[in-house]
């Protein structure tokens, strides 16, 4: 997620199962498919946090049942994918949070990745305190009152300063530079990853403990355990052109999907399809919710959405 951004986390939660996928730098492998003489494949490459998984496992539902291709998914951070589809060993990527460095390099310099079109979902991150906590407190939700809290959101991770919980350290996020020009009286603390943050989260709720956590929309959590954003200084254009000097909140991200420029133009009804795949927070949310709190498979969560919303996915068709 973000300036990028986000991303996001997921805990307690099965990850979507990919080809070949973990943790590790994936640029340099290509699809156990890319060399198959005639088969119709396409690669996408699919971020940590569950939207992303629930974009990708629509996508490669309909691409395989519907259009007849088969679809391999490597799962790559983000900037590493941006490398990846210039390459061509990813053929899409289908949420990007922002990443201007890597548009102008790739899509306007290079003309190796062309732009995708908008996802139809807008991204924001933030921070977060528990719903509970922010009407026991309303003040809190107003960044200039967040030290007068700073007692009460220790841990013991955070030794003598109150803990702003992030999710995976590969996270491009602003949160250090934040805490320090803002001169607030916390420590970012690391979850490890999107899932490890999600059962902090639920540890806490259960437990009604306060909180102060890094987090996003759209995710399904917030419908599990609500939680009310904290008012930082206002988003303004080139505020955060400094990572160093940042000092305000995080902006809202009509999120992108990006092609290789060869599959782009040589991909067929792939890269046609790929280009008018577009729907909804509500529905990205309702396929995440399915695989991460229900525990369907990605694949039973796609079929499951793709079974009870036939007019939508039928103009995306080519």
């Amino acid at each position: 997620m973000r300036k990028r951004i986000m991303a996001p986390l997921i805990a307690a939660v099965t990850l979507l199962p990919l080809a070949g996928c973990g943790a590790a730098d994936m640029t340099k492998q290509a699809s156990p498919y890319a060399a198959a003489q005639g088969t119709k494949t396409v690669t996408l490459s699919v971020q940590s946090w569950v939207g992303a998984q629930a974009n990708v496992a629509v996508a490669k539902y309909l691409l395989e049942h519907e259009l007849g291709y088969r679809v391999d998914t490597v799962q790559v951070d983000e900037i590493p994918a941006w490398d990846a589809l210039s390459q061509g060993r990813v053929d899409a990527l289908l949420e990007d949070w922002g990443h201007p460095e890597q548009e102008q390099r790739y899509v306007n310099d290079k003309k190796t990745i062309a732009r995708g079109g908008d996802l139809g979902v807008t991204g924001h991150i933030g921070w977060f305190v528990p719903t509970y906590f922010a009407k026991a407190h309303p003040d809190v939700t107003d960044w200039k009152n967040l030290n007068k809290y700073a007692d009460q959101l220790r841990t013991a991770e955070s030794g003598g300063k109150g803990q702003l919980l992030d999710g995976s350290p590969s996270y491009i996020t602003n949160d250090k530079a934040l805490v320090k020009n803002l001169g607030l009286d916390y420590k970012v603390v690391f979850a490890g990853s999107e899932a490890a943050q999600i059962t902090q989260i639920k540890q806490f709720a259960k437990e009604k403990k306060p909180f102060l956590t890094y987090w996003y929309k759209p995710q399904w959590l917030f419908e599990k355990v609500p939680m009310t954003e904290v008012k930082l200084p206002a988003h303004k254009k080139g505020c955060d052109a400094d990572p160093k000097k940042v000092a305000c909140a995080y902006p809202h991200t009509p999120l992108q999907k990006f092609l290789n420029a060869d599959f782009a133009k040589k991909g067929g009804k792939a890269a046609a399809f790929l280009k008018n795949f577009r729907w909804t927070t509500e529905a990205q949310n309702d396929v995440s919710l399915m695989i991460a709190e229900q525990k369907l498979s990605p694949e039973e969560a796609a079929e499951k959405w793709v079974k009870a919303n036939e007019p939508t996915w039928r103009a995306w068709l080519p």
